[in-house]
């Protein structure tokens, strides 16, 4: 889409789809070029996409409907009265007459174009003469009046015409030949630089539309001596709707970052051209988010020029109150200073009647002078000299507080050479707006604040402040671009342990590398304890590296971090270190956690809480105990590098409390973090995601997320993502009935009876495990695996913890204690909230009960079946029904199956091998072989493919 633009420009070269046959030469000159755009005198060409296959404007739906209509009007013989579009600069009248000429090239049309131009506003009919070049040579098929008169008003006659009137009788007549060839469509762009005498003539053109099969649509801007008496149907023009804004601009700048993006948009109001314009003149780090974006937009000479006449007559007094006013003024505050000393209160007045005379602003009944549109803003402070720039930003200073972040940001704007007396401010400013929680601002003047400063340590301390505050803030490429201009000069001592931190905190979280974390972390805290924990903002250094130094390791398993970790445990708080408990080796060092982590967070102020957000969060969701409960304390904290830990947060809690309709949030989620630079974040929500998938047993979407993030989980070593999409697809492969490929895989992750170090979130797999194990006929090792959960405490450890040793146990389980422990299981506090495992232990005790004709079989199997499918759980929701379904199995004779029998025949009917069922369960191929033999006769049937229909027969 290309928006209008309305600048003064000289009269283009017209366009048609018509070639000019030889005839007089033109008043202005023709391009070659124009000869390359016209179709053949046979006809038009073919088109390029079908008619009603034309991509729509953004937020232009009703009105290209309405060119559609008015083309096909035209096309059946009754053209219309004509169409007025009418808008301000920039708003998209010119794309609609863009997409209107494609359209009707599509559909045969001839289409002949003109452009008004300021410039050429004097000259009679010089836009008459765009429209009409390319049927010039037509012109001797006219009356010899009509003929003469219209070449004379083309410059191409010096006889004298005898008016308009006449000539606008040659022109239909001229264009009513065209169209008993081709129906024919007119278009006039900014009509309201029309020379009159054309301006006259397009009037009557419009008026007379209905008698030929001509459609006649304009554009133009409401203000302007051709605004009145335009006939025809008048359309106005509105800026676009948020969501259509957001279209066009993703559409012409798909790569910008989320943050430049929502900026511009702000800007542009929804003013079209300003949408495709803006992105253009910025520099590419920060179209990437990479830099910051400026306080003002370059508009370019395209957006500059549409409001440059009016501020070209603007007078000196006017255009200073209203540089004053974009600079961040009001009129009420900057009239003053901006006329001479002493001005006389009516001067004043004036000057603010001219200035809402102009258009271009206008005073609020409080003081504040409001421009017509953010374009404006920009262009008053793009046509101001770099001196007047800066003289404006130093009275606008002078006006505030001295140390008020604003006034000094003035200051700075207004400094060409290094000062270290302001630099110092703009530092104690930004550590005020970081203490505050304000990271991501109070960087901007920390680095602000560097390329003031006179010396190299100072710069380099101040780069490195900045760096820190932008990564906490939710800055990530621009605290990377910020470390890359450190690496060429040596940073402080006193500042290397905040550098390292901010180089990891960027390796981590943006370039999703964790080598630094254990080169650089350990020595940053080895000098902190000798040190201090940090000042400031960073007064808890200590604690963050520290952090940092753990996220690392529980992410790749690495032995340094580990050791490091217990090395400096003594420098940080209770809730480090059990945070560093809960991660390093849960089996044997996490008891009680939950308990602990519930009473430190109920001690702790609500200013200690958000200090210890990340540790928190972490801490209880090392014990799946993140609920909202906890991470609503802390919606407000920190931009989004607390945002996204509460969205990881939030996204495993739903898969594991069974919201799994909230699973594409994740990958939102993930879209949303890749704009912003956390690439290690997007991973980890896809990873996530991956969650529900195996739950659902989708495997062809798990294979697609698997695909997508290993390979760079594999890249870094990152085994907390590349085990549990490990143990994801064991998941699905059990949901889907591959028991003995689970096994193997789940066996590779916590072999029989062990419960390794190395696998810190090891009660997820141990449920599926065991059952894996007992499907297998591998009954020892599941009982050796909850005998190991039994001596390790698991039960101990969460709730979580808990529910599964229990669901395990009652697997496991002897025959004549099995259902003691099932009931167990279901008592444990807390089992309804992990839906999805509570559903599978019913189905194995549903299953227990049928095989025993206990009562209560179809109610427990029920109850899963129902939770599988409100979780989509498909493959699991097809066992389930299947059980429900043999539970009441029946013969014609009406004598039950054994249980053995039933379930045999059953796993039989699914396709399983003599071999595959034996294994299942725990039984030699003969004996499966031998319980078929004789469920064949008391079913009526004589082979395994009439299983299935024998067995859904007897169903009642």
């Amino acid at each position: 889409m290309r928006p209008d633009a309305a600048p003064a420009r000289t009269v283009p070269a017209p366009t048609a789809t018509v070639p000019p046959d030889a005839g007089p030469p033109p008043r202005t000159p023709v391009p070659a070029s124009v000869a390359a755009q016209d179709r053949p005198a046979d006809g038009p060409p073919p088109p390029d996409r079908p008619a009603r296959d034309r991509p729509a404007l953004a937020g232009r739906g009703p009105e290209q409907a309405l060119l559609r209509r008015v083309l096909d009007g035209a096309r059946a013989g009754s053209g219309g009265t004509g169409t007025l579009f009418q808008g301000g600069p920039g708003i998209g009248k010119t794309a609609l007459l863009d997409w209107a000429h494609a359209e009707a090239r599509a559909l045969g049309f001839t289409v002949l174009r003109a452009v008004g131009s300021e410039a050429e506003a004097g000259v009679a009919f010089g836009a008459l003469h765009q429209l009409l070049w390319p049927l010039t040579g037509r012109m001797r098929a006219l009356p010899e009046p009509q003929r003469r008169a219209l070449a004379f008003a083309l410059g191409e006659a010096a006889e004298p015409v005898r008016g308009g009137f006449l000539v606008g009788a040659a022109v239909l007549a001229l264009l009513a030949g065209e169209a008993r060839m081709h129906p024919v469509l007119v278009l006039v762009d900014d009509l309201q630089w029309v020379d009159s005498s054309s301006a006259a003539v397009f009037a009557f053109l419009q008026r007379r539309t209905a008698e030929v099969p001509l459609a006649f649509v304009s554009a133009g801007r409401p203000e302007g001596p051709a605004a009145e008496g335009r006939p025809g149907t008048v359309v106005d023009l509105a800026a676009l709707a948020g969501d259509d804004a957001r279209a066009l601009l993703g559409t012409r700048h798909p790569h910008l970052a989320v943050t430049t993006a929502e900026r511009i948009l702000q800007e542009a109001a929804g003013n079209p051209l300003a949408l495709v314009e803006l992105p253009v003149h910025l520099h590419p780090d920060q179209a990437r988010g990479v830099m910051p974006l400026p306080r003002r937009f370059p508009l370019g000479h395209r957006l500059e020029r549409l409001f440059a006449p009016r501020l070209d007559r603007l007078s000196r007094e006017a255009a200073h109150v209203l540089l004053y006013a974009a600079l961040g003024g009001t009129a009420a505050m900057w009239v003053t200073p901006a006329l001479p000393d002493r001005p006389d209160p009516r001067r004043a007045d004036d000057v603010l009647d001219e200035i809402e005379t102009s258009g271009l602003a206008h005073l609020e009944p409080d003081g504040r002078l409001t421009f017509r549109h953010p374009l404006v803003r920009g262009a008053v402070v793009a046509r101001a000299s770099g001196p007047e720039r800066r003289a404006a930003h130093r009275r606008l200073a002078a006006e505030l507080p001295r140390d008020d972040p604003r006034a000094l940001g003035h200051e700075a704007d207004a400094t060409v050479l290094p000062d270290d007396e302001l630099a110092g401010r703009l530092q104690e400013a930004g550590r005020r707006l970081a203490l505050r929680g304000g990271d991501a601002e109070g960087a901007l003047l920390l680095h602000r604040a560097a390329v003031l400063s006179t010396d190299a340590e100072g710069r380099a301390r101040r780069l490195t402040w900045a760096a820190a505050m932008a990564a906490r803030g939710g800055r990530l490429p621009y605290a990377a671009k910020l470390l890359e201009e450190l690496r060429h000069a040596p940073v402080p001592d006193d500042s290397a342990p905040l550098y390292a931190y901010a180089v990891v905190y960027v390796d981590q979280s943006h370039h999703v590398d964790f080598e630094s974390s254990f080169t650089l972390l350990p020595r940053a805290l080895a000098a902190l304890s000798r040190t201090g924990p940090g000042a400031g903002p960073f007064d808890d250094l200590a604690e963050q590296v520290y952090f940092k130094l753990l996220l690392a390791t529980v992410y790749t398993s690495d032995a340094r971090g580990w050791a490091a970790l217990r090395a400096h445990r003594h420098q940080v708080s209770a809730l480090a270190d059990l945070c560093r408990r809960a991660w390093s080796d849960p089996a044997r060092t996490a008891h009680g956690t939950g308990t602990e982590l519930r009473a430190m967070a109920a001690a702790m102020s609500q200013e200690q809480q958000a200090g210890a957000a990340w540790l928190l969060l972490w801490t209880a969701a090392a014990v799946d105990m993140a609920d909202a409960s906890l991470w609503r304390r802390f919606l407000g904290q920190h931009a989004y590098a607390t945002q996204g830990s509460i969205a990881k947060a939030g996204g495993y809690q739903n898969y594991l409390r069974g919201h799994w309709d909230q699973a594409e949030v994740c990958l939102r989620e993930a879209e949303a973090a890749d704009a912003l630079g956390y690439h290690c974040n997007a991973l980890l929500f896809r990873h996530h995601y991956a969650h529900f998938l195996a739950g659902r047993g989708d495997e062809e979407g798990l294979l697609a997320v698997d695909r997508a993030i290993r390979p760079t989980a594999e890249r870094v070593r990152m085994t907390f993502v590349t085990d549990h999409l490990t143990h994801l697809r064991a998941l699905a492969a059990l949901g889907h009935g591959r028991d003995e490929e689970a096994y193997t895989a789940l066996a590779g992750l916590t072999p029989p009876g062990v419960l390794p170090a190395g696998l810190p979130w090891f009660h997820l797999p141990f449920f599926d495990f065991v059952e894996a194990a007992l499907r297998t006929g591998r009954t020892a090792q599941a009982r050796a695996h909850v005998a190991a959960g039994d001596a390790a405490r698991m039960g101990d450890i969460s709730p979580h913890h808990a529910f599964l040793l229990a669901a395990a146990r009652a697997l496991a389980a002897p025959d004549e204690e099995a259902d003691a422990h099932y009931q167990a299981a279901y008592r444990v506090p807390g089992a309804e909230q992990w839906v999805f495992e509570l559903a599978r232990l019913r189905l194995a005790h549903g299953t227990w009960l049928r095989d025993r004709h206990r009562p209560q079989t179809r109610q427990t199997l029920q109850r899963a079946l129902e939770a599988f499918r409100a979780l989509g759980a498909a493959p699991w929701a097809e066992r389930a029904a299947r059980e429900l379904r043999s539970a009441t199995v029946r013969t014609g004779a009406g004598c039950p199956l054994t249980a053995q029998e039933l379930r045999i025949a059953q796993l039989a009917a699914d396709g399983l091998t003599n071999k595959e069922i034996a294994a299942r369960l725990s039984l030699s191929p003969r004996t499966v072989g031998g319980h078929l033999a004789k469920t064949f006769p008391k079913l009526g049937i004589t082979s395994r493919a009439a299983l299935a229909r024998a067995l859904e027969r007897g169903t009642p």
